[in-house]
């Protein structure tokens, strides 16, 4: 395969019969390190609002992908927000969730009313195991936030801090809460960035001796004051975690951001839509989605279309699903739980479209999805977190990165094209 380089992005072709894309990584020239911090599994008690109060407690833990010469800069931060219900990677839970759906529904098929409630009984026990949170000890959680590594190296290569929060205390007790998961996630959002904005501006707070080494959890110190600028935020969130972003972004929210920050783009990953469908019209979006996604994307694009003040962006992929985006609930990490959640085509090695055609698609590899994400995510950071304005064109549609096939990105623009 070749390799190009366009605007600071590698982009690796493949072959466009099989509508397959995939991106290098990093394209940057910063040498890029991690760390981790954890305060707690159930430290966050989201507050009260109109909607009423979220019932659950959530941790403030995150994995911090940054360029490792912070001392010769000030630099963006982008934070990831998850999504999913399960919570804990349970086996034998999976493996017993799996077998009683499956008998609920050939007893509901038989007209079997008694054993049907029986299994679904039983569904639900298993459910509460993989959905419970703390996990029962000896169960490992299902660690969503290590699932975007793939694209917070490749910003963090390209010059931003890029932080990816744990929601699972929200997954595991959002069933039922739909008035106010979403404003609990918003929430959640603002914690970690006020403890940010702290530990930039003063060195200190409650992110201060609390990071560690992710290959063997000893303690490590890193200087990040004055060297992460939070007056220069990017969010990026996958399906609920999507919705969080978004609901953080609202126009009626911006006064609930912490003090001394400010968020100038958002990009989300098939967001599920939030219960009020709250206007974004003042911070510059981009939803993307994949036409063999098998959950209900929100369509903030269409929602917000027509009295955007700023640019906001869709693009629709062609074969893409739900779950490649995160490589923890895609089939090759072998995590409990994970799938191809593809709505399988009339024939084999094709998956049906769910974007009102209902034709046979050809699906995209986790690589090739999940590369697509980091040229397009990239390019629109740099383009509103850095003032790149060389990525309009490839936002806008007008031209593609290099290796990506005309059939495989649907690239809209709702003007203006400048940031406010």
């Amino acid at each position: 395969m070749a390799t190009a380089v366009v605007a600071g992005l590698l982009v690796v072709s493949a072959p466009a019969q099989a509508a397959q894309a995939s991106g290098g990584m990093p394209a940057g020239s910063h040498r890029v390190t991690s760390v981790r911090y954890d305060l707690g599994d159930r430290v966050f008690v989201p507050p009260p609002t109109e909607a009423g109060q979220y019932e659950g407690a959530n941790e403030l833990a995150g994995v911090v992908y940054y360029p490792t010469d912070l001392a010769h800069g000030r630099f963006p931060l982008v934070m990831i927000q998850h999504g999913l219900w399960d919570t804990c990677a349970d086996r034998v839970a999976s493996v017993d969730f799996a077998a009683a759906s499956k008998a609920r529904d050939a007893a509901e098929a038989a007209g079997d009313t008694a054993e049907a409630a029986r299994q679904q009984e039983l569904a639900e026990a298993a459910a509460g195991s993989l959905r419970g949170w703390p996990c029962a000890p000896g169960i490992e959680q299902i660690s969503s936030k290590n699932g975007y590594e793939y694209l917070a190296r490749q910003l963090a290569a390209q010059g931003f801090v890029v932080v990816s929060i744990g929601a699972n205390g929200i997954n595991a007790t959002s069933s039922g809460q739909a008035p106010t998961v979403y404003r609990a996630r918003a929430a959640l959002l603002n914690r970690h960035l006020a403890m940010w904005q702290q530990l930039s501006a003063t060195g200190g707070g409650e992110l201060a001796h609390h990071f560690t080494d992710p290959r063997d959890g000893r303690p490590r110190r890193v200087d990040f004051r004055g060297r992460v600028d939070l007056t220069n935020v990017g969010t990026v969130g996958h399906s609920m975690g999507g919705g969080g972003v978004m609901q953080q972004a609202a126009d009626m929210r911006r006064d609930e951001w912490p003090a001394g920050v400010t968020v100038k783009g958002v990009f989300t990953l098939a967001p599920t839509g939030t219960w009020d469908n709250e206007p974004v019209t003042q911070t510059p979006f981009a939803v993307m989605w994949g036409t063999c996604d098998a959950v209900n994307t929100g369509g903030y694009f269409e929602w917000n279309g027509g009295r955007n003040t700023v640019p906001i962006h869709k693009f629709t992929v062609r074969g893409a699903n739900h779950t490649f985006f995160n490589t923890q609930w895609s089939p090759g990490s072998g995590q409990v739980g994970a799938q191809d959640d593809a709505v399988p085509g009339s024939k084999p090695g094709t998956c049906l479209s769910q974007d009102g055609r209902d034709v046979d698609q050809v699906p995209l590899t986790e690589t090739a999805q999940r590369s697509l994400a980091s040229a397009y995510a990239s390019a629109f950071f740099r383009r509103y977190l850095r003032g790149e304005s060389g990525f309009d064109p490839i936002l806008a549609g007008t031209r593609r990165p290099p290796g990506v096939p005309a059939d495989v990105v649907d690239a809209r623009v709702r003007r203006p094209l400048t940031a406010g």
